[in-house]
């Protein structure tokens, strides 16, 4: 009960990540044709135009990545209290979470680009606390 008092925290970004980034990455797994759509039409006038499928697969892992690694490393965190997988899943996050706003600057989306801050804050501030832990 320590650890999870102690690390209250960086527990609960972790359950924001993991949340966050599964249902993310399992929607675009099963609705991947509704994805691919929307993204070739999203990205229709902009130089990723021709790489959407390649950029939809890599967006897809890093996702379902980020999050696995986060719910390994809230179960370490837990069982041993180490932060190893959790500061690599963390950071994975945060890459994800980079080339999400660099897709949405490119295709000049500046809303979609907002939104993407929004996950970006927490995500940044999990990783400073690892950092500090």
């Amino acid at each position: 009960m320590d650890t999870v008092i102690q690390n209250a925290a960086v527990l609960l970004l972790l359950l924001f990540v993991v949340i966050t980034f599964l249902q993310s990455g399992i929607d675009k797994v099963v609705d991947w044709k509704g994805n691919l759509a929307w993204l070739k039409g999203h990205f229709s006038k902009s130089p990723l135009r021709n790489v959407v499928p390649l950029l939809l697969f890599v967006i897809t892992c890093m996702e379902l990545i980020a999050g696995s690694i986060c719910s390994i490393g809230f179960m370490q965190i837990l069982y041993s209290g180490k932060f190893v997988y959790a500061e690599a899943g963390a950071i994975i996050a945060c890459l994800s979470l980079l080339m999400l706003l660099f897709g949405q600057r490119i295709a000049k989306d500046y809303e979609g680009a907002k939104t993407i801050v929004i996950y970006f804050i927490p995500a940044i501030i999990l990783v400073v606390l690892l950092q500090a832990s």
